[in-house]
């Protein structure tokens, strides 16, 4: 716990069965109150590994997508009581050691949401993120933060911290159950007026760390733009999407 709040850790797994321990072993378990790995339908031993560290699996029968993923971890935690949710790929990309300071930001009561970023501090390239990747974002990002009148140095870290009420007010569970997901939870986000904050994540690349192909990334980033326009209209008062329902907060 920190302040008091609860903190759940939950890990959207797909073919962890190589890092899952290493994440696991650098998570901050002083305050950490529980950890839930969801599993998708997995072809490795990503399972067994959980279970052996004595971590609570929750299994899906087939694949559904990481978008599905996170809805079932998000779901999972608030019914045991989290107060804050952190999500931690298990591929040991992201620095795990870094969630008492992205829960800490959303305890003191600061932030709503915490992204933590490769872009600030520079080390995404040193990381070894590929360049085509490292442009794709820097241009879609910069999309984002016109359409959407933020100033986020990146939209894409799949490394997040949320407060309940968050979770509770958003439409997540209408989102898309593939990558995107990622994308239009923080632009409901911001839309809705949630404070927003991140801090600097150093991250690695190796064979080993989970990362979607061209194809993939071509469809995400279509996926991108067209949550973007949404988000747009929505905030401009033109059209309101079904994703975009949950009315601003008046003390956002």
């Amino acid at each position: 716990m920190l302040n008091g709040k609860r903190i759940v850790v939950v890990m959207p797994a797909y073919r962890a069965g190589r890092t899952l321990e290493a994440t696991w072993r650098d998570l901050p378990r002083d305050v950490v109150d529980a950890i839930v790995v969801v599993d998708d339908a997995s072809d490795d031993d990503t399972v067994a590994v959980a279970r052996g560290l004595g971590l609570e699996v929750i299994l899906h029968p087939q694949n559904l997508g990481y978008g599905a993923n996170q809805k079932t971890c998000y779901t999972a935690a608030l019914a045991r009581g989290a107060d804050i949710v952190v999500m931690v790929h298990p591929d040991y990309q992201y620095e795990p050691r870094l969630v008492t300071a992205m829960a800490g930001a959303i305890a003191s009561g600061v932030y709503d949401l915490v992204l933590g970023s490769r872009i600030l501090g520079g080390g995404a390239l040193k990381g070894g993120m590929p360049y085509w990747k490292y442009v794709a974002n820097r241009v879609l990002t910069l999309f984002e933060n016109l359409l959407l009148g933020a100033k986020l140095s990146e939209y894409h870290t799949g490394y997040r911290a949320y407060r309940r009420d968050l979770l509770e007010a958003l439409p997540w569970m209408a989102n898309s159950n593939d990558f995107v997901f990622d994308n239009q939870l923080l632009a409901q986000a911001i839309v809705a007026g949630f404070r927003i904050g991140e801090i600097s994540v150093p991250t690695r690349y190796f064979a080993a760390a989970s990362s979607i192909n061209l194809p993939r990334s071509l469809r995400y980033g279509l996926g991108v733009v067209g949550t973007t326009l949404l988000a747009f209209a929505a905030r401009c008062g033109v059209y309101r999407h079904r994703l975009f329902a949950t009315q601003p907060r008046r003390d956002g």
